[in-house]
């Protein structure tokens, strides 16, 4: 077994990991990025839209191209990036067990920064298991990074910005998305991306859910039937639709695994994903050391992801002595500025209150671990 030391450990290699990456080796720390995947950027490399919003979010630029920039600007800072690599524990001394290049490993870290993401929800219906049924976002690697049609007649379940992204998407790359179906009553995302849709001549199903999927040897048709206000199926309503394929726009869950190993506090928000650790205005958890960014602390969107990595990068290297309280409190200052603007509005309002329930849920714990002291 080998040994790696440094001053900072990023687990994961996404927008959030890579932005904390740079922030910290700018300061002059030794930092290493640890990434499962092949290629470094996560959900950057594979959105080839426009993002909007305001010029210090980089609106009108495309995700993969503000996935470039950020990894030109974290080789440059001199951070070091182990790919294809697995972590696969965690001690409370910020030591890391890791199989790189087919060896294990121990990674011993003065700080760790886990930004390991999301993974997609699965949902359950006959037929869900047959080939052809995947998650959005696999659909939405296979035409972006792999180049490969996943089908060439899909339907979409869920409409929030994922299933709307992607869908606009499929049919760029040449598919045709013969519906786009939801069991909420109205339409999840934003109404940009629902206009394309609708213009493109695309129905929505609103109040409708998955019945069935059939198919020999895979997904052959797909049948949808209308629910209730208790998303109860209303018998006689069924539609039927001859697909190839099924794509699952259903939200996402925090990769927590890690978080739970390290037995960091945890608590439930519903509306960023379910179970998400504990963090205070740093981004350290319960956990002394141990900082978390991007989704892995509540599913938002890109730009929140590589703001949490912003603060909790120059946080965890100000922890560490390398920046002065003045130039890291102007630094995070500026940071919590943005996410502030992220979080405002009628989309970012549950957003912001489920982070201020985290802070708050924080400093309660801090404040019966100190009287339990």
């Amino acid at each position: 077994m080998k040994i790696k030391q440094t001053d900072i450990a990023v687990v994961g290699a996404g927008s959030a990991g890579l932005s904390a990456a740079y922030q910290a080796a700018a300061a002059g720390a030794r930092v290493l990025v640890l990434d499962e995947n092949r290629l470094p950027g996560g959900q950057l490399f594979k959105q080839i839209h426009k993002f909007f919003g305001s010029r210090a979010h980089q609106a009108g630029t495309r995700g993969y191209m503000i996935g470039r920039q950020l990894l030109e600007r974290v080789e440059s800072s001199g951070a070091e990036v182990w790919l294809d690599t697995l972590v696969y524990g965690m001690e409370k001394n910020c030591h890391l067990g890791v199989i790189h290049n087919g060896e294990h490993w121990v990674v011993q870290a003065k700080k760790v920064i886990v930004a390991t993401g999301a993974k997609e929800n699965y949902l359950a219906f006959p037929g869900s298991t047959l080939p052809g049924v995947m998650g959005a976002g696999a659909a939405q690697t296979m035409i972006n990074v792999n180049r490969v049609l996943p089908g060439q007649r899909i339907l979409m379940l869920g409409s929030g910005n994922v299933g709307l992204i992607v869908s606009y998407q499929l049919m760029q790359a040449g598919a045709d998305v013969v519906a786009l179906v939801d069991a909420a009553p109205n339409i999840g995302g934003y109404g940009v991306h629902a206009g394309k849709i609708r213009r493109a001549g695309v129905p929505f199903y609103i109040s409708h859910t998955i019945k069935r999927v059939t198919g020999r040897d895979q997904v052959e048709q797909v049948e949808i039937v209308q629910v209730d206000g208790k998303f109860q199926p209303i018998p006689g309503t069924e539609k039927t639709f001859d697909v190839d394929t099924v794509c699952l726009a259903v939200g996402l869950n925090p990769m927590t695994e890690l978080i739970w190993m390290e037995g960091c506090e945890i608590c439930c928000i519903p509306a960023v994903g379910g179970h998400v650790p504990l963090h205070d205005g740093n981004m350290e958890t319960s956990v002394p050391g141990l900082y978390v960014a991007g989704d892995v602390t509540g599913v938002e969107e890109a730009s929140s992801a590589m703001e949490e990595g912003n603060l909790a990068g120059v946080a965890a290297a100000e922890s560490l002595g390398l920046l002065s309280p003045a130039e890291a409190g102007a630094k995070k200052a500026e940071i919590r500025g943005r996410l502030d603007i992220l979080r405002s509005g009628l989309f970012g309002e549950k957003r912001r209150t489920a982070k201020q329930s985290q802070l708050e849920s924080m400093a309660d714990y801090r404040q019966k671990k100190g009287g339990a002291e």
